[in-house]
């Protein structure tokens, strides 16, 4: 089972500068999506740095004897390491940061793909898309998630509470927090779909389903859901990456 997949961002139409980044391994190992966050190009340098360490640790590491896990917190750790060395050399960026989601592809002794490891920091999101279904595969690093998780606010009122945005961990701070990784399988026809908070935050989950099983192929399926959620607003930079297999 080999994959196929395409990426696309876009600024959004609201905001002056792009500060998504995002990464597709040209032997379709691994993909990164970070979304940057700090005043002027700070955000714009923080997704950067934190997509090109990712890149760099799990391109060093895949054929290594490390476990996917264990490769990911590491490449994670280097991401979140080089921002704050970063930010030492760049002291006016010191409050720069970002998301970072990652999938590290894993195959038998045959050379299909048959795991798929998931790795999350902060609210950009991992969806697995499976006979029809969508199912949110990463948890958001979110106040409102917290709250929702602790039954102090209805799920229903997430979406417009003024609070959402509020990160509770990101790549770019001393005391980082504990990544989440996890480890899932893959079955012919399952779609991945890794994206910022521009997509999720303007299209519900069932209109991101709807398209990814309308559209023919992953270049199809990037485009349209960039069109619509520039359609829905465009308030935020908004960066695509799905993994068809």
């Amino acid at each position: 089972m080999k994959p196929a997949f395409a990426g696309q961002t876009d600024k959004g139409l609201i905001r002056a500068v792009n500060q998504d980044a995002y990464h597709i391994d040209d032997a379709g190992r691994f993909f990164i999506v970070a979304d940057g966050m700090g005043g002027h190009a700070a955000g714009q340098d923080a997704s950067r740095i934190a997509k090109d360490a990712i890149c760099h640790y799990l391109d060093l590491g895949y054929n290594c004897d490390d476990q996917p896990a264990t490769l990911l917190k590491k490449a994670f750790l280097g991401a979140n390491k080089a921002i704050m060395e970063d930010q030492l050399v760049h002291p006016e960026n010191a409050d720069m940061g970002t998301t970072a989601v990652a999938i590290l592809l894993q195959p038998g002794s045959d050379g299909d793909i048959r795991q798929v490891w998931c790795a999350n920091l902060g609210d950009s999101r991992i969806y697995r898309f499976r006979d029809g279904t969508l199912e949110q595969v990463t948890e958001d690093d979110t106040w409102v998630a917290q709250a929702i998780k602790a039954g102090v606010l209805p799920a229903e009122e997430a979406r417009e509470h003024p609070w959402r945005h509020v990160l509770s961990q990101c790549l770019g701070r001393e005391d980082m927090g504990e990544l989440e990784i996890r480890g899932l399988d893959v079955l012919p026809g399952d779609q991945f779909l890794l994206c910022s908070d521009g997509l999720s935050e303007e299209l519900t989950d069932d209109r991101i389903a709807a398209e990814l099983a309308a559209s023919k192929d992953c270049d199809e399926a990037t485009t349209r859901l960039i069109e619509i959620a520039k359609a829905e607003g465009g308030r935020d930079n908004i960066t695509v990456v799905l993994v068809k297999f």
